[in-house]
């Protein structure tokens, strides 16, 4: 059995939803293994320069399941992006955030109030 031909589109609106939705989970599970990747990236980084962090992430998956109609506790969406319980990613890979850190988080969230 051959592969399909990919299909050439310009807008993504052109994809029936069930495409547009697999291939934006897809986008989604990639982000979250590039995290994985990287735990160095610590979530005060991400606050500073994107406005959203890996709790974030939780929560808009829990979210979305709520909108949905399924149910799951914050501390399980977080294991599901965090890879492992919020609890050991924290003593393993969560740095105490250093005062230059939290003054650009300051100065970010000052920018956002003006």
């Amino acid at each position: 059995m051959s592969d399909p031909t990919p299909q050439a589109v310009q807008d993504l609106s052109q994809l029936d939803e069930q495409t547009r939705t697999e291939l934006e989970a897809a986008a989604f599970r990639r982000l979250l293994k590039h995290l994985d990747d990287n735990k160095d990236v610590q979530n005060i980084d991400l606050m500073i320069l994107a406005d959203f962090c890996r709790n974030c992430l939780s929560k808009w998956l829990m979210a979305a399941g709520e909108e949905r109609g399924v149910s799951f506790d914050y501390d399980a969406a977080r294991e599901h992006v965090y890879g492992m319980p919020y609890s050991e990613w924290k003593t393993h890979h969560q740095a105490k955030a250093t005062p230059e850190q939290l003054a650009a988080l300051e100065a970010r969230q000052q920018g956002k109030k003006d």
